[in-house]
């Protein structure tokens, strides 16, 4: 994912997990924030696993969202990885991921 997506503040985190509205399944939760650009953070806490687990979760949560970032609508999302999320292929991360945008009516068509 590109650079100018990134969510990188520790009190933009903060407004997302205070103000946003949320959704959740076993892998992950999803916030969001209505705001006039996208920007998305990762949040992969220390109970899933060394950092190579981490990491490897983190890459695959950021490229399940990035084929996502054409039809979302904007503001600010922070996506949070579960236990089960070590465990998930990228294929199971990715299906979860769709299903909670579409749950939350994330989507600017509402349609998928």
């Amino acid at each position: 994912m590109e650079k100018q997506y990134r969510l990188r503040k520790n009190g933009q985190f903060r407004y997302v997990y205070k103000k946003g509205k949320g959704g959740a399944c076993r892998e992950m939760s999803v916030g969001f924030v209505k705001a006039p650009k996208l920007l998305v953070g990762f949040s992969v806490s220390k109970k899933i696993g060394n950092a190579v687990t981490r990491n490897k979760v983190r890459r695959r949560l950021r490229e399940a969202f990035r084929a996502e970032l054409p039809r979302l609508r904007r503001g600010l999302y922070v996506v949070t990885a579960r236990d089960a999320a070590a465990e998930a292929d990228f294929a199971r991360l990715s299906q979860s991921l769709r299903y909670l945008l579409r749950k939350q009516g994330l989507y600017r068509d509402d349609v998928k």
